[in-house]
């Protein structure tokens, strides 16, 4: 969320149709969470002033955790026509615990839009009050400038990555568990990320005897993972289901793909909007071991269909292209009057 809300700021800041303020953290990502708290309280302040000097027509905020702030400056928005939208990614919904039983409804009620970046994550917006006619589809972006298709070279067998944190739903302890072993020897697995499932892919991997096979690279930092991606043949997101912890989107499908790296990923939640079949990736039944066994193995990999990968990626989801459509929402968002 937090590059998200970096890089969309950055694209809507390079127009020259927009009077745009942005009130963006920018932190490394290590002090992110200290900072958070205090410049969430800062930003409220300066929303109420620039609401009461009516310096502003909409306010977008990144994600429904500065979504809340929308319920403080509600009532002074509204009395000056200031609409309020926000987007939202996924988690940030469906987050369980105390934080959906009492902000989530809450901001919803206090936004005139709401901007998911997927269907499945506007289905739980829906689910939690917010009318479909205030709704709107916005995917994430990429920027193209950090990613090459890079040049052609030998490689030592099929080269699989999956990037993200190891936690249950991106499945990567039950792709190693269940599909490496039967997939011939010359594939090789990285996966480029930290978290609680670790020690249970390491487990998996011995157990299978896939040691040498599977390679966990830890936390990659962004250099490293461009490196990466134009070095793999696929992209793995293997994902399962779990209740609370959604994909929203899955922005590493956009990274590997403007690296020109299609991606095999289980048809759930948010990644069925990311990936068109046959043209940027495949998408499988989340579990299906014998379907991602075929995907993976029959799917073309030849530099044409890199440069296929590549040029969707470019033409649906670079930043300037998702701000075009970020900019056209709140254009009508200015000009609208709901009734429901």
């Amino acid at each position: 969320m937090q590059r998200v809300a970096v890089e969309l700021a950055d694209a809507l800041g390079k127009r020259d149709d927009l009077d745009y303020q942005q009130l963006v953290l920018r932190s490394a990502w290590k002090w992110h969470h200290i900072q958070c708290a205090p410049w969430l309280a800062t930003t409220a302040v300066r929303l109420h002033k620039m609401a009461t000097k009516k310096e502003m027509d909409v306010v977008l905020f990144s994600s429904m955790v500065t979504g809340a702030l929308a319920t403080l400056i509600r009532k002074k928005c509204s009395s000056a026509n200031i609409k309020l939208s926000a987007i939202a990614h996924g988690r940030d919904v469906t987050l369980p615990g105390i934080y959906q039983t009492l902000q989530v409804r809450r901001t919803l009620n206090a936004l005139d839009s709401v901007l998911p970046v997927s269907q499945a994550t506007a289905t739980e917006c829906e689910k939690r009050g917010m009318p479909p006619s205030r709704i709107r589809v916005t995917p994430n972006g990429v920027t193209l400038s950090r990613y090459t298709l890079g040049t052609e070279k030998e490689k030592t067998g099929l080269q699989l990555l999956s990037v993200g944190r190891l936690v249950k739903r991106k499945g990567f302890t039950w792709f190693v568990d269940q599909v490496m072993p039967q997939l011939p020897v010359h594939v090789q697995y990285k996966i480029a990320g930290t978290g609680p499932e670790q020690d249970a892919i390491q487990k998996a991997a011995k157990l299978r005897g896939l040691e040498d096979r599977v390679h966990l690279l830890g936390r990659a930092s962004d250099e490293d993972l461009a490196i990466l991606y134009r070095e793999s043949d696929l992209l793995i997101m293997p994902n399962l289901p779990v209740s609370g912890d959604m994909e929203g989107f899955g922005v590493v499908m956009l990274e590997a793909g403007a690296s020109g790296t299609p991606a095999i990923a289980a048809a759930l939640e948010g990644i069925r909007d990311v990936i068109t079949n046959g043209v940027n990736g495949q998408l499988v039944p989340s579990g299906d071991v014998k379907k991602f066994k075929e995907a993976i193995l029959n799917y073309p990999k030849t530099p044409e269909m890199r440069a296929q990968t590549r040029t969707h990626t470019a033409t649906n989801f670079s930043w300037p292209n998702v701000a075009e459509l970020y900019v056209r929402h709140l254009h009508e968002l200015h000009a609208s009057t709901f009734t429901d």
